[in-house]
């Protein structure tokens, strides 16, 4: 039973550990020297330098957003719901729901109404 599960893990999980493995280049390979001289620094061109401009904190390549970012929708997601049940509810008052709206317009830094509430998911 033991050697099977094993078998089992060495299928599923060892081609994993192979495919994150880092491979060296083929220029240094072909090169057939010393790795350590084949090293250089960064050129001072790609450097990105934080007076340059706002570029220098661009994510925008990243595949997955920042945890902040996330946190912040999921709130704002929650937050949404609760806001369309209030506007749902016609016991509740349009000057405490229209309250709640502006609230959540200083947190989301955008103008928010009933039916604008269904972007958040």
């Amino acid at each position: 039973m033991f050697f099977r599960i094993f078998l089992l893990f060495l299928l599923l999980f060892m081609p994993g550990l192979v495919a994150g493995q880092s491979t060296p280049d083929v220029a240094e390979q072909s090169a057939g020297g010393d790795a350590a001289s084949n090293v250089t620094g960064p050129d001072e061109a790609e450097t990105p330098d934080a007076s340059s401009g706002k570029d220098w904190r661009d994510s925008a390549g990243y595949p997955f957003p920042a945890l902040a970012d996330t946190v912040a929708a999921a709130q704002n997601m929650a937050q949404a719901m609760i806001l369309r049940d209030y506007c749902a509810n016609k016991k509740l008052p349009d000057d405490f729901v229209r309250e709640r709206l502006a609230l959540f317009s200083r947190i989301t830094g955008r103008e928010e109404d009933c039916r604008g509430l269904g972007d958040y998911w």
